[in-house]
């Protein structure tokens, strides 16, 4: 079997082993998706690696670290009608792909398919997948899932007209996090976003990786996303609720900074949700409170 509604893009830095695992595992799936895979300035010979082991895959040379922004340069050569992300240390499950297309087929309104999320090597469910299952968002009676707030990029295929229209991933939050805002644009722009449990995404992260940054970046992030499109009720509580329960370190504290050092733009930028968008959110709110996948940890 081959597919050819999707392409899988891949960004990486600086993980030649885990990307030369995941693009082997991207090759052997029986949809034979293209491949295009941005190097965000690798050092550890990465680029070289592919060119030499994975002709068929596209690969794009920025000459620096774009972060998510990276996806955005991928997409422009994307000529399939949906995207798959996919990180350098995770790979989709065979068939999984197509069924995420099939879904996409059937439901014009549909924007987006997530997938479950198996953290190897035990095999066992990322604790994200049950707030995933258990979404509070109602959805129209057609969605095939559960209706999502927001999606997790390396376990997601989107139509590649609506990520284009939406605008991508922001150049400024770089990541962390930063599926959130997309996700929102998304929702606004009347795409509905869905939970498939039938489809897998296997995730075996990376010991390369500063969890410290990733998590200054991460409440950073919330926050911008929470001042750019929240009415300004919800996103003080939001603000409040961050400030009482982020790790009381230094990296919080130049975390809020940045995010506070940024409201010039975000000001000029700033434009609410949708009555209708804002309400899913709102719906949200409880679970990210108790939420033990979401903690900002590291």
């Amino acid at each position: 079997m081959t597919d050819p509604r999707t392409t899988v893009v891949v960004i990486t830095y600086n993980r030649r082993p885990e990307l030369l695992r995941t693009l082997g595992r991207l090759a052997a799936l029986p949809e034979r998706p293209r491949v295009i895979v941005t190097d965000n300035g690798s050092t550890d010979g990465t680029a070289e690696a592919v060119a030499r082991h994975h002709p068929d895959v596209r690969l794009l040379r920025p000459g620096r670290n774009l972060g998510a922004v990276g996806r955005n340069l991928a997409v422009r050569e994307v000529r399939t009608p949906y995207v798959a992300f996919c990180d350098d240390d995770s790979w989709w499950a065979p068939g999984s792909l197509a069924g995420a297309a099939d879904l996409l087929d059937r439901n014009p309104a549909l924007g987006s398919v997530t997938a479950r999320i198996v953290v190897e090597p035990g095999g066992t469910e990322d604790p994200i997948v049950r707030e995933l299952r258990d979404s509070p968002v109602p959805g129209p009676s057609w969605l095939p899932g559960p209706a999502l707030g927001s999606f997790l990029a390396a376990a997601t295929v989107l139509r590649t007209d609506a990520f284009r229209t939406a605008g991508g991933f922001h150049p400024r939050l770089w990541l962390g996090g930063e599926e959130e805002l997309l996700a929102a644009d998304l929702a606004a722009d009347g795409w509905w976003l869905t939970y498939a449990d039938h489809l897998t995404v296997h995730h075996q992260a990376s010991a390369v990786r500063d969890v410290t940054l990733r998590r200054r970046h991460g409440i950073r992030n919330t926050l911008w996303f929470t001042w750019l499109r929240r009415p300004a009720g919800p996103a003080l509580r939001r603000t409040l609720n961050l400030a009482r329960t982020v790790p009381r370190d230094t990296a919080s504290l130049l975390a809020f900074a940045e995010a506070a050092a940024a409201l010039p733009w975000i000001l000029r930028e700033r434009r609410v949700l949708p009555r209708e968008v804002e309400s899913r959110l709102r719906l949200l709110e409880p679970a990210q409170r108790t939420s033990t996948a979401r903690r900002y940890t590291g």
